[in-house]
């Protein structure tokens, strides 16, 4: 069974995300921001990250990008999903090394398209 990891500062959408994945087959657990996400991949690094973009103590791309530079911090597909949609935000983004973006909000289908865009499905 794979697992994600969903950061998202909103425990509604945490809950809600968490559902989707677990139908999806997913071993889900959670962080409400980046610090905690860190401790999360450090302790045991998902096979997935559903990632927000704004969050306290630290936001999504603050993450990515520590993320990225983490020992076994490559591995991971993240997918952001976030309300930020403008172009700039997309392309910094995948600059950061995301794998997909998707705009909240989201439903089941949005998760499994983009899931399995970057071949977690």
């Amino acid at each position: 069974m794979k697992s994600c990891l969903v950061v998202d500062d909103s425990r509604v959408v945490r809950k809600v995300a968490r559902k989707i994945l677990e139908e999806l087959n997913f071993a889900c657990s959670e962080a409400e921001d980046g610090k905690q996400a860190m401790e999360a991949c450090a302790a045991q690094m998902p096979d997935a990250i559903l990632l927000d973009w704004n969050m306290p103590v630290m936001n999504g791309i603050e993450f990515l990008r520590r993320l990225r530079k983490m020992s076994g911090g490559e591995t991971p597909k993240v997918v952001f999903c976030t309300t930020e949609n403008d172009l700039a935000h997309i392309q910094e983004a995948l600059s950061a090394g995301a794998n997909e973006y998707i705009m909240k909000p989201f439903d089941s289908d949005i998760i499994q398209t983009k899931f399995a865009q970057v071949g977690l499905l």
